[in-house]
């Protein structure tokens, strides 16, 4: 079973993005790394965003991972919540009213990974597919 340890070091992201609601399509390409922080791994990714026919542009993310009773907790950087799930059952639900962030992560092909979320509300329809794989 995967384990928050299991993150540590760096990975290739290429992220895909559906905006069906602004009718345009979006990637981004960069890595994600994990680093020991406290009392978990901190989770920074970086790279460059395409979407739609706006000029390319550099982003970064950041996301506090930590292991909490058998379950992954996956906090903002500032350390609100934004979703958590058991790694036997990879599913989790992040509300932003009116907003709602649906994400299933897909561990068949460890050490390569996904996570796709499924964003819907007044405001968005979207779909996100992460991939992650090793970096050497």
């Amino acid at each position: 079973m995967i384990t928050l340890a299991d993150f540590a070091g760096r990975w290739r992201l290429r992220r895909e993005i559906e905006d069906r609601r602004l009718g345009l399509d979006g990637r981004f390409e960069g890595l994600a790394e994990w680093e020991p922080e406290g009392a978990g791994l901190r989770q920074t990714e970086t790279g460059v965003l395409h979407f739609g026919s706006a000029a390319p542009m550099r982003a970064t993310r950041v996301y506090l991972w930590r292991w909490q009773a058998h379950r992954l907790v996956v906090l903002f950087e500032d350390g609100r919540p934004f979703h958590d799930f058991s790694p036997g059952e990879p599913e989790a639900l992040h509300d932003c009213a009116p907003d709602t962030y649906r994400v299933r992560y897909d561990f068949t092909g460890w050490p390569a990974w996904e996570s796709r979320w499924h964003v819907t509300g007044p405001r968005k329809d979207a779909v996100i597919l992460s991939r992650f794989v090793r970096a050497e």
